[in-house]
């Protein structure tokens, strides 16, 4: 069980949100869903990003760090240019000699990358894009890496759906989540996965909480769930038609009514604190 771009920088500056009777700007909740590929993870992504879209004053950043690049499509939301792409346009002008000096490279990441976000009332949106091409620029992703853990710091939640391990989180995104959720479907390979990916977690990147939902679950499937003592469950979510045909029509799950998938989603936001009861 559970226990420099100066008028972009004023513009999340101002909406940065405060702890209350300190005037101290409050960390945010940063929550990284992992889990093999095709049990639904991008799907509960945005639904968790719908549900904490309707506390109107919530801000939240969703950052699509799997290469398939399939959140903007749940969400609904265009993706307007990769960090990958920033990346990219940056190394080619380094090796044309047409880049400036450390400051104004850093001035310039940190402009592209806001001007890449999408938004949507209280959501902000950024894709990772594809992995890296060959060659090693550590010094532009570590870059790139601190601007995203500094922009993030500017919402109240951060939601990653990230590909079926954490190692491309840590190494393209950010080194420390408060929440790793893991989603499975009712296989045990998909459950399999699951323990391998905590158990390499525990030393590729920081985590506050961890534990397991279980996606798509028929009521035949119930009983084979006792047997998952050694992951922390946080709650299951039915099988949904749906939310099949939203996702098969290619539709924004912002847009999806009110349901029994939905619903499940409330109580696992609500069992780890992330919804107020």
């Amino acid at each position: 069980m559970w226990p420099g771009c100066a008028p972009c920088e004023r513009r999340w500056e101002n909406a940065m949100p405060e702890r209350k009777g300190t005037g101290e700007k409050a960390s945010p909740k940063i929550i990284a869903v992992c889990g093999k590929g095709g049990v639904g993870k991008t799907s509960i992504s945005a639904m968790m990003t719908k549900i904490l879209m309707e506390k109107g004053d919530t801000r939240i950043l969703a950052i699509d760090a799997d290469p398939a690049v399939g959140l903007a499509t749940s969400l609904g939301l265009p993706v307007r240019k990769t960090v990958d792409d920033i990346r990219n346009d940056l190394i080619r002008d380094v090796q044309t000699g047409l880049s400036g000096d450390h400051r104004e490279t850093l001035n310039r990441l940190d402009y592209d990358v806001l001007a890449a976000l999408s938004e949507d009332r209280n959501l902000a949106f950024l894709a990772i894009g594809r992995p890296e091409t060959e060659g090693c620029y550590c010094q532009v992703n570590d870059l790139l890496k601190e601007i995203i853990g500094s922009l993030s710091q500017n919402f109240d939640v951060v939601i990653i759906d990230g590909e079926a391990g954490i190692e491309q989180v840590n190494r393209r995104v950010m080194e420390a989540v408060t929440h790793l959720i893991l989603v499975s479907d009712a296989s045990q390979k998909g459950i399999h996965v699951c323990r391998t990916i905590q158990q390499v977690a525990a030393s590729v990147v920081s985590y506050q909480k961890a534990g397991l939902i279980v996606n798509r679950v028929r009521e035949e499937d119930a009983a084979l769930l006792s047997s998952l003592s050694s992951l922390t469950p946080i709650g299951t979510i039915p099988e949904s038609e749906q939310v099949r045909h939203y996702d098969i029509e290619g539709r924004s799950l912002l847009s999806l009514p009110d349901g029994a998938a939905l619903q499940a989603v409330r109580r696992c936001l609500r069992y780890i604190g992330l919804l107020e009861t």
